[in-house]
C-alpha cells in the first residue's frame, strides 16, 4: 500500500490539530511512534506539517512479528517515511518468547512491554516521543483498569506527558475522538494499514472497543468526555496523595531511605498505606497488584517484635528490622567460593567493590588477599586494645540487618597460620591496611555501589 507525501489537493489541516502538534513541550529532538495504522500515520503527517522549515521528526516502528501482515506493515512504514523525508528506525522484537501470561491478554501485555523497551533504548536526554493515543484509547484504558481493579492512579488513565527512559513521552491527540481522526484522514486522502488483531474480541481492549463501548455511547452521549473527566479527577487525587506522602516522609523517613515505625504509628492506617506505596514507587519499583494493602501494611507496622513480616514485589522486598522498614532491592547471587583480590584491580562482589592498592612506602610483594561471605565462627579484634569478638555478634551490635550480614564481604590475608580477617565490608578495616599511611604498604578499599 502506498502513501502520499502530502494530503489531497485543496485539503487544509484543521487548526485544532495543528495547534496540538505545534504546542509541544520543549525538546531537543522529536520522534514519532509509527505503527502504520490510521492514528500514527495521521500524527506523522501532522508532525511533518507542523515542523515545516524546521528539523524533520524521526520515526520509530516496532515490528512485533505477530500478524500475517507484519512485513507489509513494516514496508508501508518505510515507504511512508521515505515519501515524507523522515528518517525511520525499525526494531523487530520477539514478543512470543517473553509472554508474562497465557492467552491474548498475556500477549497484549508482552507486546506493550517490548514496544516501550525499544522506545526507552532509543530516546536520549532532551528527546520527545509523540504517540497517537486519542480519546477513545483513553476511554478504553479507564474502563479496562476499572474492570481489572485499580485505584485512583490507575483510573487516571494515560498521562498526556511523562518521562520515558532518558527522554519524555507526549500524547497530543488525547482530546480528539477516533471518529474525528478518521474523518480528517479520509478527507486528506491518507492511506494506512489495518492491524487484523484489532478486530479480535479475544483481546480485552478489542472487546471493550467493539462490544461494550458501542452499547454505552448511545446511552451516555459524550462518554469519552465523561471518562476523560473521571481520569483527570483521579489524576488530581493521585497527585494530592503523592504530595501528602512527601509531607509524611519528612517526619517518617531518614537519610538511609528507611521508614521509622515509631513515626509511622502516628499516622492513620490510610496515611500509612499511602506513604508505603509512595515510598515503593519512589524507589523505582512497580506496586504489587494486591487487594489487601491495609492488612499488609498493618502487619509490617504492627506485628510483634519477634515477627519478621515481609512484602515481596518485582525486584524488591519491604522488610522490618529494629523499628524501621527497609526497601531492599533484589540482588544477584554471590560467588559460592572465595575470590582472590588482584593488586591494583577492582574485584566485583555482588553490590560491593574490593580493591588493594600500593602506597608510596610499600615494601616487598603484595599480600595474598581473598574475599568471601560469612561461613560461621569468624572472629576478629576491632582494635589492638580490644578483645577478640565474634563477627556475627559485632554485626548485630552495629545494627546491620540480617539480609545484609549474609552478603557483606569479609576480606582475609594469608599468613603462616592460615587466613586472618582484615576487613568487614565498609564497616571495619585492619589498621595495617587503612589510614593515611598503612603500615603494610597496601591500602584496602571496600565500597558499596550506589543504588
Amino acid at each position: 500500500m502506498t502513501a502520499g507525501a502530502e494530503p489531497a489537493s485543496g485539503f487544509a489541516w484543521p487548526e485544532a490539530l495543528c495547534v496540538a502538534v505545534r504546542s509541544l513541550p520543549e525538546h531537543r529532538r522529536l520522534w514519532v511512534a509509527v505503527s502504520g495504522g490510521l492514528d500514527s500515520t495521521l500524527l506523522l503527517h501532522l508532525a511533518c506539517h507542523g515542523h515545516a522549515g524546521a528539523a524533520r521528526p524521526k520515526a520509530i516502528h516496532v515490528n512485533h512479528q505477530l500478524q500475517p501482515n507484519a512485513g507489509e506493515t513494516e514496508s508501508f512504514c518505510r515507504e511512508l517515511c521515505q515519501t515524507l523525508g523522515v528518517e525511520l528506525t525499525v526494531r523487530r522484537v520477539a514478543v512470543a518468547e517473553r509472554m508474562a501470561g497465557g492467552g491474548p491478554s498475556g500477549l497484549e501485555e508482552a507486546a506493550r512491554h517490548a514496544r516501550y523497551e525499544v522506545f526507552e533504548s532509543l530516546l536520549a536526554p532532551g528527546d520527545l516521543l509523540l504517540m497517537a493515543h486519542h480519546a477513545d484509547d483513553q476511554a478504553e484504558t479507564v474502563l479496562f483498569r476499572l474492570l481489572r481493579g485499580t485505584g485512583v492512579r490507575g483510573l487516571a488513565g494515560m498521562p498526556r506527558y511523562r518521562p520515558l527512559g532518558r527522554g519524555r513521552l507526549f500524547r497530543p491527540l488525547l482530546d480528539f475522538d477516533r471518529a474525528q481522526l478518521v474523518q480528517w484522514a479520509t478527507r486528506a486522502g491518507l492511506r494506512w494499514v489495518e492491524d487484523p488483531s484489532n478486530t479480535d474480541p479475544g483481546f480485552d481492549r478489542n472487546f471493550l472497543r467493539h462490544t461494550v463501548l458501542p452499547v454505552l455511547k448511545p446511552r451516555w452521549p459524550g462518554l469519552n468526555r465523561r471518562l476523560a473527566h473521571t481520569a483527570t479527577a483521579c489524576a488530581d487525587s493521585a497527585w494530592l496523595n503523592d504530595r501528602l506522602a512527601e509531607i509524611h516522609w519528612q517526619s517518617c523517613g531518614d537519610d538511609s531511605g528507611r521508614l521509622a515505625l515509631t513515626a509511622l504509628a502516628g499516622l492513620s492506617p490510610l496515611e500509612q498505606q499511602n506513604l508505603v506505596r509512595w515510598w515503593i514507587r519512589r524507589g523505582g519499583y512497580p506496586l504489587p497488584p494486591r487487594s489487601d494493602w491495609s492488612q499488609v501494611v498493618a502487619e509490617l507496622c504492627g506485628a510483634g517484635a519477634d515477627r519478621e513480616p515481609e512484602l515481596l514485589g518485582k525486584g524488591f522486598a519491604v522488610r522490618r528490622y529494629r523499628r524501621h522498614l527497609y526497601l531492599v532491592p533484589q540482588r544477584p547471587p554471590l560467588p559460592t567460593a572465595p575470590m582472590a583480590v588482584t593488586p591494583g584491580r577492582v574485584l566485583a562482589w555482588g553490590e560491593w567493590r574490593v580493591g588493594l592498592y600500593p602506597t608510596v612506602e610499600r615494601q616487598g610483594e603484595a599480600p595474598a588477599i581473598r574475599v568471601s561471605t560469612r561461613q560461621g565462627g569468624e572472629r576478629f579484634r576491632p582494635a589492638p586494645d580490644r578483645p577478640v569478638r565474634p563477627v556475627k555478634k559485632w554485626l548485630q551490635e552495629q545494627g546491620v540487618p540480617p539480609w545484609e550480614r549474609a552478603r557483606i564481604p569479609l576480606v582475609f590475608r594469608q599468613e603462616a597460620g592460615g587466613w586472618t580477617l582484615i576487613g568487614i565490608g565498609d564497616l571495619w578495616c585492619h589498621g595495617q591496611y587503612s589510614g593515611s599511611a598503612p603500615v603494610a604498604g597496601w591500602r584496602l578499599i571496600v565500597e558499596r555501589d550506589c543504588d
